[in-house]
């Protein structure tokens, strides 16, 4: 009963905000703002089945191998820097250059090192997302607490015991943190890279309706981003919610969130 309570809750704003979509909009004449109920039209014509090969599992592949590579490389960074302090201070100032560089003003050098494939859109959309991750996983890596690196001593732990039984453990909700928000970047990043340098995908057509004056069509794309984009964050929530709930910190920032 309370998570039926929970859910409806959850859904009470979206219904009242799509309701009143619907409502403003159904006598619009205007040719940039369409009635909700043609847009609709459009959106069972474009992405029920008829687009979904050719643009959709295109986008998501690109998106899913930008963020996995992005994970890779972030923990895997990360966790050195995070572990051994003169390493981090002699990386820091590249670090911290390379994650103020604006990923998309980085796309045209991406085209002309490797054109317009799926490869360049994988490595912008892998840069934009990476430095979240190694970010908290360098937090989380060093400030693991003494107690826990001590009893990791007295046990004669092996570099790579106290890493995998000490190490990832306790920086795995800072991990997990840095990934949500790695995981929103990608899918914005993932739009941005098809709309400057792809022939197809989700962004592409948003952007090819917008060109053709085809704004049904466009804002139909614009819903299912948004559509996505909420799936994706309740699987990762779903995710987080399995792996870390042994975690006594997660599993009171839980019960917090619950009052």
């Amino acid at each position: 009963m309370k998570i039926v309570s929970r859910v409806l809750h959850a859904l009470l704003v979206p219904v009242l905000l799509v309701a009143l979509w619907w409502a403003l909009s159904a006598h619009s004449t205007s040719p940039f703002f369409p009635p909700l109920k043609d847009i609709m039209e459009a959106f069972r014509a474009n992405w029920l089945f008829a687009r979904v090969g050719s643009d959709v599992v295109p986008s998501l592949v690109r998106m899913l191998e930008g963020y996995a590579l992005a994970l890779v490389v972030g923990i895997g960074v990360g966790l050195p820097l995070g572990l051994v302090r003169g390493l981090r201070d002699a990386v820091e100032p590249a670090v911290e250059y390379l994650r103020a560089l604006p990923v998309v003003a980085l796309i045209p050098l991406f085209i002309v090192a490797t054109g317009i494939g799926d490869l360049t859109k994988v490595l912008v959309i892998a840069l934009g997302a990476v430095w979240p991750i190694l970010l908290n996983t360098e937090d989380g890596a060093g400030s693991v607490e003494p107690e826990l690196r001590s009893m990791a001593l007295a046990y004669r732990l092996t570099p790579w015991q106290r890493i995998w039984h000490v190490v990832l453990p306790s920086a795995l909700p800072q991990i997990f943190a840095g990934a949500r928000t790695a995981l929103a970047i990608s899918f914005i990043v993932m739009v941005i890279s098809e709309m400057l340098a792809a022939t197809n995908g989700i962004g592409y057509f948003v952007l090819q309706s917008q060109s053709s004056f085809a704004i049904t069509d466009m804002w139909s794309g614009i819903i299912l981003l948004g559509i996505l984009g909420y799936l994706f964050n309740l699987l990762f929530l779903a995710v987080q919610h399995r792996v870390l709930k042994w975690h006594a910190g997660y599993r009171a920032s839980e019960e917090m969130g619950t009052r």
